[in-house]
């Protein structure tokens, strides 16, 4: 993980949850997390880790996470015990 990933990271489990988080950049901490990026058509994609899924939809038009995506996504790294 970089120094940019670490700054979304941090980001991520920020209060209040922030959801002008750009998602591209989101998109690249799971990565570098060692997820996988799953697109299923359209926006919907799955991210999947140690057997462990997460649905969603990528935001458009905007590039803006909205906070109900960081909350599903912080919570989805907790599951995965990956936590600051």
């Amino acid at each position: 993980m970089n120094s940019r990933h670490k700054k979304v990271f941090i980001a991520v489990f920020a209060d209040p949850v922030n959801g002008s988080i750009a998602w591209d950049k989101v998109e690249g901490l799971l990565v570098a997390l060692d997820c996988q990026v799953i697109g299923s058509g359209g926006s919907a994609i799955t991210i999947e880790r140690n057997g462990l899924r997460l649905n969603i939809h990528r935001p458009h038009p905007s590039r803006d996470s909205l906070k109900y995506r960081i909350k599903a996504v912080r919570e989805f790294l907790m599951k995965l015990e990956i936590k600051p």
